[in-house]
């Protein structure tokens, strides 16, 4: 075994064992190559339609419109790599930042790492919750135990001891004075002498990954991938019917030709109908929300979090350290003879540990101290043996040899301590009152007892065999968190449900949750009273319940179940090991940044950076901004798809030539690079509705494309159809040979709908033009904006009109096809309006009722 250096390692031998040993990694996935990744782009239905428009028109003759086609072909692909660029190092960042750490002591100061910059040699802290991440022998220890089931396959926790020689003196193959990477603290804290990292441990020997991300696709990825489905096979019968139209109505053609130019009519309304937008819109709005609420102090581990967020209905939220400061002092204290305040302080202070971690006994410690029995008067004799704390137990007790005889100190809650407790029927009467009173204030309570006895031979083997004489009471006060009672109301207006669990007893519980202004509070279920339960009972009881107390992890997991049986959409916070399976069976597992175990921070799918519940609710609203501009995004790609695709239909069924054709496949490419950052990037950031938090959690199984939406898309999209394809239409009837001028028009019309469709579309109360002053000072909304009308000016008025197909407008003309692109989607504002009174009269009306 390598020599403890209790300073810790300094900077330079940390570089030399990183020199020599490497990072404290895995073996890595390698990255999916640059040209796999255009491949898989290529595939999509969108982008082999674009290729195969391109060969046919090379096989025409025209290696001009063949090589444009491949020019946007190449755009695009650079789009849509840039933005998966982009997004990936969004995710890598978001990675970084929920990296392990572990905390070691280097150049003699106690300093917190990212587990893989560990090194042989380093003298590593542990304690209860951590997910060890390398191997090393144990130098000091208390009340140290050690899930080892993810190597050894036994659930039974093992209790470990100091490693004082290398040799493993043991029968088994697995040490019990030494921990292995990628097991789990379950209780107590340890100093470890890291002995092995990376591939050179236990676990990375036998290569098992304990985490494993599971790529598996959310209700929202399933609900996107039907529509780009229902859509796609839409576009293949329109591009029968456009194919055999076209062929038919080009009866001057040769026959060969004739089908060339009708799978070039098909293949335009073919790419005019496929929203492929629709994965990458929901990729950006998921990684680029994830990244905002980063900057506020909420990690999203796995991205359909960010939309799941916007719809929970039932909060269920830990007491201590979320609902509370976690901030333990000993507020009251209650002695059964005031004469022995001085032995009751001993006992209190005897039961705790040397080196507290618990907020519990480090308040106790601090309590004791004040009584003058400080930790080195407290803890200056032989400690004999220990009595670790369980959640089965609900207490603790040390055995110290004090004044030449073993002395049993021991703590708890109260159900627990009095059992084993030699009390008269009229004491448990006067103690049970005094109970009742501290919880009454919202005080937690324990119970203090001890025993003595003759010799280390009397020492009872377990603390159920004990018989303890009761001293007394310690109420212990951990304050609600500032403005976590306006957060709670907040929660209500919002429709959510916020439900307390919590391990304390319920008169405490009721107590505190009546102070933050939780429904119900009056009544706690207890863990007892689950267990009398069936599953459908529970289902039933808990939609009336709102507190609930003395539970255990087991009890959690079916809390959550019987609510999710509800149709509840549960998002539930956990800091300790023991909160991991709720965590990871709720829709949303809520983990603490600050206090909270590496367990818990790994089974969650979000982690509170500041542990504040405020910081919840307003990861909420996100949420349901963020599913609200999803819902809006994919309804102005409908929109907007609309009119591409009647006109490229309506052409040939007027038996319009397909040289003169509205929209070639050149300039449904143009749109789609107009369509992709215009909604990805304007409408992302676009700010949340005033009544988002006055609205109830949509339901789960909510259609992201409603029928409302789906409507009002139609509608938006048949109105700036006949705007564009009519000042196309009119316009080539009055010069039938100036394909182009028509073609032009149309189009300018189609994109001056499409900037002002994107500000209208924006809010579903604000008015157009309000939007726009909204975000007046967002550099970004400006450049994607404007410089779509730059590129419109430079598609009409530069050399390249030629390339496409275009022609120069006139001042007046540019004009009028801007008013008409204009007022093609005002209009809706109009609507809004309208709504906007409704609303506002229904509202006055229910508050005159009340009144």
């Amino acid at each position: 075994m390598m020599k403890m250096n209790w300073e810790g390692l300094t900077t330079d031998q940390v570089n030399k064992q990183l020199a020599e040993y490497g990072k404290n990694q895995l073996e890595q996935k390698q990255k999916e190559p640059f040209y796999l990744k255009v491949f898989h782009i290529i595939l999509e239905p969108m982008f082999l339609l674009l290729v195969v428009a391109a060969l046919i028109y090379f096989f025409l003759g025209e290696p001009k419109d063949g090589l444009i086609m491949l020019t946007f072909v190449a755009v695009i692909i650079a789009i849509e790599v840039v933005q998966e660029w982009k997004t990936d190092q969004t995710l890598n960042a978001l990675k970084d930042l929920s990296a392990p750490k572990v905390k070691v002591i280097r150049n003699k100061q106690t300093v917190e790492i990212l587990s893989e910059d560990l090194v042989p040699g380093d003298v590593m802290l542990i304690e209860e919750g951590v997910k060890i991440p390398a191997d090393g022998f144990v130098m000091k220890a208390n009340d140290l135990r050690v899930n080892e089931s993810s190597l050894t396959g036994e659930a039974e926790a093992v209790w470990k001891k100091l490693a004082l020689t290398e040799e493993n003196t043991g029968k088994d193959y697995w040490r019990d004075d030494y921990v292995y990477t990628g097991t789990l603290v379950t209780t107590g804290s340890a100093t470890i002498l890291v002995d092995k990292t990376g591939t050179q441990t236990e676990y990375g020997k036998i290569g098992k990954h304990l985490a494993t991300v599971e790529n598996m696709p959310s209700p929202l990825d399933k609900q996107i991938g039907k529509l780009v489905k229902v859509c796609a096979t839409i576009a293949f019968i329109f591009l029968l019917l456009v194919a055999v139209v076209t062929f038919f109505n080009d009866r001057n053609l040769a026959f060969g030709d004739r089908i060339i130019q009708s799978i070039l009519s098909g293949i335009t309304i073919a790419m005019a109908m496929i929203p492929e937008e629709f994965p990458v819109v929901l990729t950006i709005f998921l990684s680029m929300g994830a990244w905002r609420l980063a900057k506020k102090q909420s990690l999203i581990r796995k991205l359909p979090a960010v939309e799941t967020m916007g719809s929970v209905s039932v909060l269920a939220v830990d007491k201590t350290g979320t609902i509370t400061e976690n901030k333990m002092t000993v507020s009251d204290s209650w002695i059964k003879d005031q004469a022995s305040q001085q032995r009751f302080t001993e006992i209190v202070g005897l039961a705790c540990e040397t080196e507290p971690y618990d907020p519990m006994e480090i308040a106790i410690l601090e309590y004791a101290a004040e009584h003058n029995w400080d930790k080195e008067a407290l803890f200056s004799n032989e400690l004999i043996t220990e009595y670790p704390f369980t959640d089965e137990l609900k207490m603790m007790g040390h055995v110290w040899q004090r004044s030449g005889k073993p002395t049993i100190a021991v703590k708890g809650s109260p159900e627990s301590v009095l059992a084993i407790s030699t009390l008269s029927p009229e004491d448990k009467r006067v103690i049970t009152h005094e109970i009742k009173q501290f919880a009454k204030r919202g005080l937690r309570v324990l119970v203090v007892g001890e025993q003595v006895v003759a010799e280390k031979s009397e020492i009872p083997a377990s603390i159920e065999e004990c018989s303890l004489t009761f001293l007394g009471l310690v109420g212990l006060s951990d304050p609600p968190r500032l403005g976590v009672k306006n957060d709670i109301l907040q929660c209500r207006k919002a429709g959510i449900k916020v439900v307390m669990i919590t391990g304390d007893n319920g008169i405490t519980a009721s107590a505190i949750a009546k102070q933050v202004g939780i429904a119900n509070a009056d009544y706690a279920m207890t863990g007892n009273e689950i267990d009398q339960l069936t599953e459908v009972e529970l289902a039933e009881k808990v939609k009336g319940v709102n507190v609930f107390s003395r539970v255990t992890p087991e009890h959690k997991m079916k809390i959550v179940k019987a609510i999710k049986q509800n149709d509840e959409v549960v998002a539930m916070t956990g800091d300790g090991v023991n909160d991991a399976p709720a965590l990871k069976y709720a829709d949303i597992g809520i983990a603490m940044g600050k206090r909270g175990s590496e367990v818990s921070r790994e089974a969650a799918d979000l982690i509170l950076m500041d542990d504040n519940f405020s910081t919840i609710v307003n990861t909420i609203k996100d949420g349901r901004r963020i599913y609200d501009n999803i819902k809006k995004a994919i309804g102005y790609i409908f929109v907007i798809h609309i009119p591409i695709a009647l006109t490229a239909l309506f052409g040939p069924l007027l038996g319009i030539a397909q040289s003169a054709l509205f929209l070639l496949p050149t300039h449904v490419v143009l749109l789609e690079l107009v369509i992709d950052p215009t909604c990805s990037v304007v409408l992302e950031r676009q700010p949340s509705e005033p009544d988002i938090m006055n609205r109830p959690p949509r339901s789960r199984y909510e259609n992201i494309l409603s029928s409302k939406l789906l409507l009002k898309s139609v509608v938006q999209g048949l109105i700036i159809f006949a705007a564009s394809f009519g000042a196309y239409y009119l316009s080539l009837q009055q010069a039938p040979t100036n394909d182009e001028l028509a073609r032009t028009m149309g189009l300018t019309v189609l994109i001056v709908a499409n900037i002002f469709l994107v500000m209208v579309n924006s809010s579903n109360h604000l008015l157009g033009i309000q939007t726009f002053v909204q975000l007046r000072r967002d550099k970004v909304i400006w450049g994607i904006l404007g410089g779509t009308i730059v590129a419109l000016l430079g598609l009409i008025y530069s050399p390249i009109n030629g390339f496409l197909d275009l022609a120069a407008l006139s001042m007046s003309q540019l004009a009028s096809c801007a008013l008409l692109g204009m007022a093609a989607v005002c209009w809706y504002d109009v609507v809004k309006l309208v709504k906007n009174k409704m609303e506002k009269n229904s509202q006055l009306a229910m508050e005159n009722k009340q009144i």
